[in-house]
Parts: structure tokens; sequence; C-alpha cells
């Protein structure tokens, strides 16, 4: 292919680039995602610590050394979106920009210098945003989004799905707080409590979620992961009932720096804030009498990407959306995958939709890993799914999507990483996961893999067997199946043993 095709074809995809820069009170970041796709796909992600909120409070105007270096870092994130043909680039400013008397003078050296129009979100904006990331990944997801940054605290309540009347932004910023209340603990419980006693809808959040979103409380989910020995290590949904929630947010709430500083995984500057963090997160939880703690980590930056999507996409569910790309991209057959779903479909009348919706996924995914080392291709499948930068699922889920393309490919002992997730399944979610997997191998044995074959072959119950009718005729069905794991897909299906049969056609 000549050289000017191949750079026009280049630059035809770099178009389809979205460049966020978000202008927040502590730091400043480029993320540039990779086309408008259902799924967020992050190309490049890059942070600079500039604090412009730092001082905020006393003197009413931006951290004066953190102007200069903000100035630079936001230069360079210009440069490398234009660099990368980024079609769209949005420069987003938050509460250090539009609360202090510098800030529009500091938003307008940003459109000279560059000629890149800044927005200045005001606080309900900010909120909304951040309700969007969450709804981004979880489009059903229902009750209050508590956003922390280090100048404010947005609040924003979710309705099924939808961007309620609730909002509110608040000065409870980690930078403001801290500066605020000189870092005691009594005075900034004070200045929380009379804040939120001012959000008259806090209250109605009761017995709902409320999902946590923010760089200073996803590592308060670290903290969380690790001291209940959580045996899932991703934070997005990590999830904690409310008095285990409130008990383990008091706790860190008292720690000493050098007692948090221990704790593996923590950001060291993150470290010196995360007491106000937590008891700024445990009075969320106790003002909005919320039952669930929910940690997500996607935000307001997502949220923009959200509202840049077309309907057609924002409509999709996003799990589905990234495992048929996925299939797309690394399957042999990527057809295939929804061939397997219906025709597995027998086994699984009166399917409720959240269970149908992980089966569909088992499927999408369950030949992705075909180019793994044959030893230990039912591992890496495992490890994989289990860690997929995916939305839309629970840790539950994941496991249990995890051990249902573990079981497509076992050969042998269970390695310790599963019979450590297993603890998040009850024995219920555990059969149906392992049906689900033994019914992807036999699918792709029997089939080679290949669409268009198992649409002449029907899986069904007859008496006490679990059978396989396959046409007599056609000689790609010609071989026996006699595997032992499909008497044990038979039992865990209600059957005591496995047929294929040939009928005439």
């Amino acid at each position: 292919m000549p050289a000017a095709a191949i750079e026009a074809g280049a630059s035809a995809s770099a178009r389809q680039h979205l460049a966020i820069i978000d202008i927040g009170s502590n730091s400043i970041r480029l993320v540039v995602y990779d086309g408008l796709a259902r799924t967020p796909i992050v190309l490049f992600n890059e942070k600079a610590v500039c604090a412009l909120a730092l001082g905020l409070e006393s003197s009413g105007r931006l951290n004066p050394e953190g102007v200069d270096p903000a100035l630079a870092a936001i230069g360079r994130f210009i440069r490398l979106a234009r660099a990368m043909r980024a079609g769209t680039l949005d420069i987003l400013a938050t509460a250090a920009v539009r609360e202090a008397s510098d800030g529009a003078s500091f938003a307008r050296e940003i459109e000279r210098r560059w000629r890149a129009p800044v927005s200045v979100l005001s606080g309900e904006e900010e909120a909304r945003l951040a309700a969007s990331g969450v709804l981004c990944a979880q489009p059903h997801a229902d009750g209050l989004v508590a956003d922390l940054g280090g100048g404010s605290l947005e609040l924003v309540a979710l309705d099924k799905g939808r961007i309620g009347n609730g909002a509110a932004t608040l000065p409870l910023g980690l930078l403001r707080l801290g500066e605020a209340s000189g870092d005691d603990p009594k005075r900034a419980e004070a200045l929380i409590d009379k804040h939120f006693a001012k959000v008259d809808w806090l209250a109605r959040q009761q017995g709902r979620q409320v999902f946590a979103v923010g760089g200073a409380w996803r590592s308060l989910a670290r903290i969380g992961i690790e001291q209940t020995k959580h045996p899932l290590h991703v934070l997005d949904n990590f999830t904690l009932e409310r008095a285990g929630a409130v008990d383990l947010l008091g706790l860190i709430a008292r720690q000493s720096r050098k007692s948090l500083e221990k704790i593996p995984g923590l950001s060291r500057k993150r470290v010196p804030h995360l007491p106000l963090a937590a008891l700024l997160l445990k009075k969320v939880i106790e003002h909005g009498r919320c039952s669930q703690l929910v940690f997500s980590v996607y935000g307001m930056r997502e949220g923009q990407f959200y509202r840049r999507l077309p309907e057609s996409l924002r409509s999709q569910d996003p799990l589905i959306a990234a495992c048929e790309h996925m299939a797309r991209q690394q399957g042999r057959f990527p057809a295939h995958g929804e061939e397997l779903f219906a025709w597995m479909q027998p086994l699984f009348p009166r399917e409720p939709a959240p269970q149908r919706r992980l089966r569909q996924a088992a499927c999408l995914l369950g030949d992705l890993f075909w180019s793994e080392h044959p030893d230990y291709r039912a591992e890496q499948a495992f490890l994989r799914v289990i860690r997929l930068p995916v939305m839309g699922l629970d840790h539950r889920d994941r496991a249990a999507l995890a051990l249902a393309v573990y079981a497509r490919y076992e050969n042998g002992e269970e390695p310790e990483e599963v019979r450590e997730v297993l603890g998040l399944l009850n024995d219920e979610d555990e059969r149906r996961a392992r049906i689900i997997g033994l019914l992807l191998r036999l699918g792709h044995t029997v089939s080679g893999g290949v669409p268009g074959l198992l649409e002449n072959t029907r899986l069904r119950h007859s008496g006490d067997a679990l059978v396989l009718n396959v046409p007599e005729s056609d000689p790609a069905f010609a071989p026996d199946l006699l595997d032992r794991r499909y008497d044990r897909l038979a039992r865990l299906a209600g059957a005591d043993r496995f047929e294929m049969r040939r009928t005439k056609q």
C-alpha cells in the first residue's frame, strides 16, 4: 500500500479519538479515548499534580505555586492531543477554577496561548457529569453519586438509570476541607455536618447505594480490599454493606500517617489526606442513610465521554458491547459466540435477564484464549476474564463469568486463584457457571468452533439423560464424543448421563 494511503488511513482513524483534559483542584489529567464506542478504551492517560486549590479557602485565589506548572502541563497535554490528531478535545475546569477570583483569567490564558476553548463547569454540571460516568458503567444504577475532588464534593441522586432532581456541590474537597479544619477531625466533622444539613434531599437516599467516585476514595477501596481480605483485587464495584463500611471508614479515619504508609499499593501523595477522605465518606453514608457503599472508578471524564456518544451507542449494554468487540478482535470465528448462546438456550428456560446477559458474555468470550499454551490455557483465561477492564460487572458477576470461561478450558486441578474467588459465589452460582463452561466446551468440540454447524443439532433433556441430537448423514458429527466431562455436565444439569444420538433428517 502506498505511504500516502497508509497515512490517510491512520489520520482517518485518529480523527475518531476523543481527548479530555480535566483541570481539577488537585491534579490535571489528559485522557485520550480510542474512538467513540460503547465502552471507553483508554489510548493514553497522564496526570500532573499541581494543587491549584491549595490555599483557596483562605486566599480565594488559585495556588500561585501551582499556576505555572498547571499551564505547562496543559500545554503539553494540548500538544499531545493534537499530535494524536484527536477529533475532539474537551478541556473541562472544575471547582478551583470555577471559584477562584483569578480562575477566569487562568482559563483565558489557556485559550490565548493555545487557541483551545475551556469549559468552566458549574457545580451542578460537574455533579451531573460524575453521575453520567457512573451511568456509563452501570446504566440502571440507582442511588447517590458522591464525587470527591480537591476543591469540592459533588452529590447527585440517580433514579433507576436516570439523573434525579437532587444535585449539590459543596466546598468539601480534600484540600479545602483540610485547610478549613486545620486537619483537625472534630472541626472537619462539624464543617461536614454543617454543609450536609443544607442538602435537604440527602436523607431521602435511605436504603439506597452510594457510589463513591474520586481518587482518594479509590485509595480507600484498596485499603478495604486489603483489610477484608477480599479475594478479587479490582477496585471498580468493590462493595461493602453499611455496617462494614462505617466500621472500616471509622478505623481509617483514626489511623496515623505511619500506619497508612504500611499498606501496600497506596500512593504516598494520597496518604496524608486519607483520614479526612474516610471521615467524609463515612458522613455521606450516615447522612444519606445509605445501605451499601459501592466504589466506582468511573466519573466525570467518563461522563463527558458518555455524553459524546450517539444514542444508538448509549443504549447498548456496556458489557455485551465490550465482549462483542473482543470477540471480533481476538476470536477465530466471532459469529460462533452468538450461535452457542442460542444453541444452549433450551437448558435455561425462564432465565432472569441478569443471568442471561452473563451467559451471553461467556459465549462471546469462550473462544478468545485458543492461542494460549494448552497447559496454562484455563488458568490464563480465568485470570484475564476476572481482571477485564470492562464496565457493568459487579464482583460476583466477574467471578461467575471467569469461572464459566475457566470451565470451558479446565484440564486438571483448580489453581489457588480460582479456589479463592469461588468464595464470592453461592452453590447455585457456581453450578450454573460450570454448566455454561462445559456447554461451551461441548459446543466447540462438536462444531470445531465453526459457525453454521451447531444449528443442525439439538440439545435437550430426554428421560434421565442429557441428549445431543446430531444429523446421521452429516460427516461432521461422525465421531463419538466419549469424554467424562460431558457426564459431569449432565449431572450438573440434573440428568444421569450424557448421550449423543444420531437422527435422520
